[in-house]
């Protein structure tokens, strides 16, 4: 029987399912979405990739304990990550802010205490994922030349894979899309594309 292994791009998996209405998220059986994927197919693992976000982040704790739940529900699931990079990005409602008070009459004391929030806050930090994408592409491929599946399940729908899965496929493997948001560029080089809605879920929950 073809044996599956699964590759979740965390990330873009978690906005996903956040776009389409999927409930407690961080409460989902990754055993059971899983299994309920590629069954008839044989389970042999499911490697998660995400960015690590860092003590001083916000979420560090929740994303934490996300991970050593998921890493401790099965053997067959791992835990693979990336980093997190800060990149300042100019805040336009700053600026826009600075803007609209050139406009209206306002106490001096208001006004220059909406100035000095405006500047303090004229640069923003934006947390950009860094490695993990690469490194997913990488093992999907190295995996397959290792023959240590035969249909790999994506759990993605960022089209940046596509030549990872273009050369996956030319080893003789199947590769299978999932997402609850569709992708063009992976429908038309994958296997399928599996679109999902928030009600596929349902069962899929460490509790239910």
């Amino acid at each position: 029987m073809d044996r599956a292994l699964l590759f979740i791009d965390g990330n873009n998996w978690y906005h996903a399912c956040k776009a389409c209405g999927v409930k407690d998220r961080f409460a989902l059986s990754y055993v059971a979405v899983s299994r309920k994927l590629v069954d008839p197919r044989t389970w042999v693992g499911t490697r998660y990739y995400i960015g690590a976000l860092k003590q001083t982040h916000r979420g560090y704790r929740e994303q934490r304990q996300f991970l050593s739940r998921l890493q401790n529900s099965d053997p067959r699931i791992s835990v693979h990550l990336g980093r997190i990079e800060e990149r300042p990005q100019v805040n336009e409602l700053a600026r826009e802010l600075l803007q609209y008070l050139t406009t209206v009459q306002l106490e001096p004391e208001v006004r220059l205490a909406l100035e000095n929030l405006a500047a303090k806050r004229e640069f923003v930090s934006l947390l950009k994922e860094k490695a993990a994408d690469v490194m997913l592409a990488v093992e999907m491929y190295k995996l397959a030349v290792e023959d240590a599946y035969d249909a790999a399940y994506l759990l993605s729908a960022d089209g940046d894979f596509t030549p990872a899965v273009h050369a996956v496929m030319d080893l003789g493997k199947k590769v299978y899309c999932v997402s609850p948001l569709f992708s063009a560029a992976l429908k038309n080089a994958s296997s399928a594309f599996i679109p999902l809605v928030k009600d596929w879920f349902n069962d899929c929950y460490r509790f239910s």
